[in-house]
């Protein structure tokens, strides 16, 4: 493990687990990853995209809304990433970790953010449902499973179906079968129903 990596594992990635439930660790970790293989095969700084991704949610340290933002401002503000990279490389990657959010209408400024963002997505359909329904619980625990479908469900359609605010900027083969295979769920909506009671009772 480099001093990149140490600092990282070690001061870094441990702050996700304040965080709430599809946001912790594992999540940084899987997007850590994804970015990695996409670096590689787009010809990026792997060390630039590792440390975006692993940066890219600890806005949510402020808040949700704005954490894209916060995400950037805390990375400029990191007081070690400096021995590592130049001021260049720095903007660079906050403007990378802003364009991260799957709700920003214009396409990534450069290849890094569109490799973090593509990471972020992780189109695996059970994931996204049961994230989407661990949200809603986190907003409404006392809500009954019918009213947190209902909100998952409409979430779904304004950002997963067709015409929906999420985009792929890479088109990596891994979120664009997860993302078929999402839709075809949102679909039918009983069917949808039914593997959303099956977390439901999990959660």
């Amino acid at each position: 493990m480099n001093p990149l990596q140490a600092y990282i594992e070690q001061s870094i990635l441990p702050r996700y687990a304040a965080f709430d439930k599809g946001h912790q660790r594992d999540h940084a970790e899987s997007v850590i990853n994804e970015s990695l293989v996409l670096a590689k095969e787009h010809g990026a700084d792997l060390d630039m995209a590792y440390t975006i991704a692993a940066f890219h949610d600890l806005g949510l340290e402020v808040n949700r809304e704005l954490h894209h933002i916060h995400s950037g401002e805390i990375l400029m503000a990191d007081p070690v990433l400096p021995q590592f990279f130049t001021d260049e490389q720095r903007e660079i990657m906050r403007d990378a970790v802003e364009d991260h959010r799957a709700s920003n209408k214009n396409a990534p400024r450069t290849i890094y953010g569109a490799i973090v963002a593509e990471a972020d997505r992780h189109i695996d359909p059970e994931t996204i449902l049961r994230r989407a329904l661990q949200f809603g619980m986190k907003q409404n625990p006392n809500a009954d499973f019918e009213w947190h479908f209902e909100r998952a469900y409409q979430h779904m359609l304004e950002k997963y179906a067709e015409g929906g605010y999420m985009k792929l900027w890479l088109n990596s083969k891994r979120n664009v079968q997860g993302l078929q295979n999402l839709r075809k769920i949102i679909g039918d909506k009983e069917h949808m129903r039914a593997i959303c009671h099956r977390i439901f009772q999990t959660i």
